[in-house]
This record gives C-alpha cells, structure tokens and sequence, in this order.
C-alpha cells in the first residue's frame, strides 16, 4: 500500500449510535431532495432510518419480534420492506414509520427486495424459498419458487431486465424470469453466500463467498460456472486474504470496499487489480456490511460493535454532516 500509517489515521467516521446488537444489513435510497436515506438492519429488531448524509436518525421501525436481517428502501424512499427472525416481512411508510402491511411466512425471512416503483417485493430465507408479494393485492397468496436447498441468504430484484436473483448457502446464484417466475440460469460459486447486492448504477451484481469478492457485468447474456481464476468471461472475481462478509463497488467502478468477519478493519481495493489501497480503522467488531452512497462520497459500514459508521472517501465539494467541501472555509 501507499498510504502510510499517518495518512490512515486521519481518516474519522462519524459514528451512529442508537442499536443496542450488531448490524447487519445497510441500504442508501436514491438521492432524494435532501439527499439519500439510509436504512439499517439489526439484530436488536428495530431497523433505523437516517438521512444519509448526515447520519442523523429520522426514526425507528418498530414491531418486529426478532432480529431485522435485510431491509430494503424503494428508490423514491417511501416505503421500506423488512425481514425478520420472527418469520414476518413487513412493509412500512417510511415518512410515518406505520405499518402497511405483515406477510407471514413459515421460517426466518434473511432476505428481502422491493420493485424499482414500489408496488411488490419478493423475500427468502430458512425455507430457501422465493416469494413474491403484490402490494395492490397484499390478500392474495403469494407467487411461489423452489430452486435453492439451502437458505437463501439475499433477494435482488432488477427490474431493468426482467428478473430476480437469489443467493444461498447452497453456494448458487438463481436467476427467475419475473414474468413467469421460472428459473432461468445459475451461477455456482465455490463457497455459501454471504451478501449480494447490486451496485449503484444496477449495471453490475456484487456478492461475496468465501474469500472471494464477485463482480458480473447484468447485462452480459452468458453465465459460466464460476471458477477461481482472476477474470472469466464477464465476471471478475478478486481471491483476497480474509473470508468477506460484504462487498460494495464505488459508483466509478474504479475500487471496492471489502468488510470481513475476521477483523475489524475495512478495506478499500483497487477493482481492476484487487489491490488493497486503504484501511478504514474505527470499528470495534467485526464488519458486516458496507454500502457506497449514491455518489460514491460516502461509505456506511455496520458491524457486530452495534453502531453505523460513514466514511468520507476522498475531497469533496460537498459538505457531509461534519465534514466540510474543500470549497468552505
């Protein structure tokens, strides 16, 4: 690395406190009039939303009865969706912090997504089972599909062509057609799934298995069978030292932030080569999760400590929470 000890300790997070157990899951919506919402998952069972530029809390969906292991925001930041330990998904006004609706389920929903205008969301988890839920019908039995012999760990829904994507601790990537909720394609990785997202632009799906942090290019036709080589076809797949938790790409698509279950460190890595750049030092656990904001400025990181850290990637000429624009005085 190039960055000396120094330059390493100069990097502060602001620090959000409010969860009482590790965090989970983050999510940033997209830029609304005052910036992106950020959403927080926890094992405490209160999701929290913060204004994502400031870290400051807005409020606390409450009615869960277990741990909140994904939460998901629509893109205009209305509605939240939450899935639970205690076997519900919930879908919340995120203005009013009401519930709308509960969906039942028969084990732990881990995963949950939401449709780019807000009107379905699909969950997975314990039964290892897809579901779709219509919000204009929430009556209505869900549309069901069975692929996975293990938990499926993340839901990701792309809109833009047409299909959801779930990942499990079967170690395998499904692709359903949404139109008729078949399974389409599979991508096979080496190790369970932790975490799959896609990134900001949607243009790329991220996920991490094993000690390996995964980027597909969504719009490519072919999917080979993950192998361990560095490149193959249009996925890249960095081999890095720790076993991941969480993998975010920077809106840029010039680098890539790694949290990990074995340290308490962030790390920053070059995409084109895996190259670790930068360490983000500050969390006392483990790191869970890490999501770039919208403009790449901004870098949320929860962790087994309990509390959310934003991270200030580079110079700015915007001013984030404490942080001032090189412009101000």
């Amino acid at each position: 690395m190039n960055k000396s000890n120094t330059q390493q300790q100069q990097i502060q997070p602001l620090t959000c406190h409010g969860h009482t157990r590790p965090v989970v899951d983050l999510q940033f919506s997209d830029p609304i009039a005052d910036g992106p919402l950020l959403i927080s998952s926890c094992k405490d069972g209160n999701p929290m939303l913060r204004n994502g530029v400031t870290g400051d809390w807005i409020g606390t969906f409450q009615g869960h009865k277990g741990a909140v292991w994904s939460s998901r925001l629509t893109r205009q930041g209305h509605l939240a969706v939450t899935g639970s330990a205690d076997f519900t998904a919930k879908v919340w006004n995120a203005y009013s912090g009401a519930t709308l609706h509960t969906f039942q389920h028969d084990h732990i929903v881990r995963a949950v997504d939401v449709s780019g205008d807000g009107t379905r969301i699909a969950t997975g988890g314990k039964e290892a089972k897809l579901r779709l839920f219509d919000l204009f019908r929430p009556d209505a039995p869900p549309l069901e599909a069975v692929g996975h012999t293990a938990m499926i760990r993340s839901v990701v829904w792309d809109d833009l062509r047409h299909r959801l994507l779930t990942a499990g601790e079967d170690g395998l990537i499904r692709i359903w057609d949404l139109r008729t909720m078949r399974h389409t394609d599979t991508i096979t990785c080496p190790a369970p799934i932790s975490d799959m997202t896609l990134a900001v632009d949607r243009s790329c799906l991220m996920w991490t298995s094993g000690n390996t942090a995964n980027f597909w290019n969504v719009d490519s036709l072919f999917l080979p069978t993950l192998l361990s080589s560095l490149h193959h076809d249009d996925i890249t797949t960095h081999v890095l030292q720790n076993s991941l938790s969480s993998v975010s790409l920077h809106p840029n698509h010039t680098t890539f932030a790694a949290g990990s279950n074995d340290d308490l460190w962030v790390r920053i890595h070059d995409f084109a080569t895996g190259e670790e750049k930068e360490i983000y030092k500050g969390h006392h656990g483990p790191i869970h999760t890490v999501s770039f904001s919208p403009d790449g400025e901004i870098l949320a990181t929860g962790s087994e400590d309990g509390t959310v850290r934003l991270w200030k990637t580079g110079p700015t000429t915007t001013s984030y929470g404490l942080w001032k624009s090189n412009n101000s005085p």
